[in-house]
C-alpha cells in the first residue's frame, strides 16, 4: 500500500553540481536554492565540506552557507567525509550533517581516502559529537547496489553495514545506488532489511539514473517502506569518482510519478519544471530529466470543447 506522503530531499545544489563542468557562482547557487525553496522544498543538500582541489564546485561552501535564503523552514544539509569537514560544517551553520559510508573498500578508498571499516569508526565518532552538540546527523550507505571496481554488492553486505551504522544516533538511515546499477528486486530486499534494522528511524533512498532504473527503484523502495527520497533538479550531477557516471534521478520526474500516484510531497511540480528549465539556461545545454521537456499531464482527461 502506497504511503500518503513522502519527503523529498533536493540534492541538486550538492550532488547535482559537483560533477558539472560549468562552475556555478555563489550567487547562482543562492538563486538555485531560492527557486527550490519557493517550490516547496524543505530539505536540501546545500554543499559538501571537502577538499576544493578534488571537487572545485564545492569550494565556496562557507560563503554559500552564510548567504542561503532563510525563513522558509528549509533545513540545509552539509555533507562531510571526515573530522575536518564536520568541524567546518558546524562552524558554517549547517542545520544537518550528512555522512557517507561506502559499501565497497575499493570505492571507499577512491571516494574518501579510507577503507569501509575506517569509515564506520569515523561515523561513530562524528555521530557522537553531533549528538553532544545537538546537531542532526544522518548516515548514507553508498554504492549499495554495486561498485565500479568490485562489481555487484551483496544485499547481505549492505545490511551488515546497516546493522553497524545504526548503533550510533542518526535521524534516518539512507541507502544510495551511487552508480545507478540497482534494480527493483534488489532495492526491495535492501529496503525491507534496512527497515527491520533501523527500527523507528525512517529509510531514505538515493538513486542515480545511469541505466534508466531510478524511477522504478524509487517506486519499489516506497512500496518496501522508504519514506524519504533524494532527487536532483533536472537530473543533473553524479559522482565525480565513479567511471561513466551520468546523473541523478530528476526531481520533476519523481514528483510527476508520486503526485499521480496520489502521494503528497509538498513540492510544486510546476515549480520543479521551471527550475529545471532555468538550469538549462545556466548550463547552456539540456538537462537529462524528461518531465521538464514533456510537461505535466492532467489528472483527468481534458474535456472536449463545446
Amino acid at each position: 500500500m502506497a504511503p500518503q506522503s513522502v519527503t523529498l530531499v533536493e540534492v541538486g545544489l550538492r550532488d547535482g553540481l559537483q560533477n558539472e563542468r560549468v562552475v556555478f557562482s555563489t550567487n547562482a547557487k543562492i538563486e538555485f536554492a531560492r527557486r527550490l525553496a519557493a517550490s516547496g522544498v524543505r530539505r536540501m543538500e546545500a554543499t559538501s565540506f571537502v577538499n576544493p582541489a578534488r571537487v572545485p564546485q564545492m569550494a565556496d561552501a562557507e560563503a554559500l552557507m552564510a548567504n542561503l535564503p532563510r525563513g522558509h523552514g528549509v533545513s540545509y544539509i552539509g555533507l562531510v567525509l571526515n573530522q575536518r569537514g564536520f568541524e567546518r560544517a558546524v562552524a558554517a551553520g549547517c542545520d544537518e550533517i550528512g555522512f557517507v559510508i561506502v559499501a565497497s573498500d575499493s570505492f571507499s578508498r577512491r571516494n574518501q581516502g579510507m577503507g569501509t571499516s575506517e569509515g564506520l569508526a569515523l561515523w561513530h565518532l562524528i555521530a557522537a559529537e553531533a549528538a553532544d552538540r545537538g546537531i542532526k546527523a544522518s548516515v548514507m550507505i553508498s554504492a549499495a547496489c554495486g561498485c565500479p571496481f568490485e562489481g555487484r554488492v551483496p544485499v547481505a553486505r549492505v545490511l551488515e553495514l546497516a546493522a553497524e551504522v545504526v548503533k550510533s544516533p542518526a535521524i534516518e538511515l539512507a541507502i544510495a545506488d551511487t552508480i545507478g546499477v540497482g534494480v527493483p528486486t534488489q532495492v526491495t530486499a535492501i529496503v525491507e532489511g534496512a527497515r527491520r534494522l533501523a527500527e523507528d528511524r525512517p529509510i531514505r533512498v538515493h538513486f542515480h539514473n545511469t541505466r534508466n532504473t531510478a524511477i522504478a527503484n524509487i517506486a519499489a523502495a516506497i512500496a518496501a517502506g522508504a519514506s524519504i527520497v533524494d532527487a536532483s533538479a533536472g537530473g543533473i550531477g553524479g559522482c565525480p569518482f565513479a567511471p561513466r557516471a551520468t546523473g541523478n534521478v530528476a526531481t520533476e520526474d519523481v514528483l510527476y510519478m508520486l503526485h499521480h500516484m496520489g502521494i503528497e510531497t509538498g513540492v510544486s511540480l510546476a515549480g520543479a519544471i521551471e527550475t529545471a528549465r532555468w538550469l538549462e539556461e545556466q548550463l547552456g545545454r539540456p538537462v537529462p530529466g524528461l518531465v521538464s521537456k514533456a510537461g505535466d499531464f492532467p489528472a483527468e482527461p481534458a474535456r472536449d470543447a463545446a
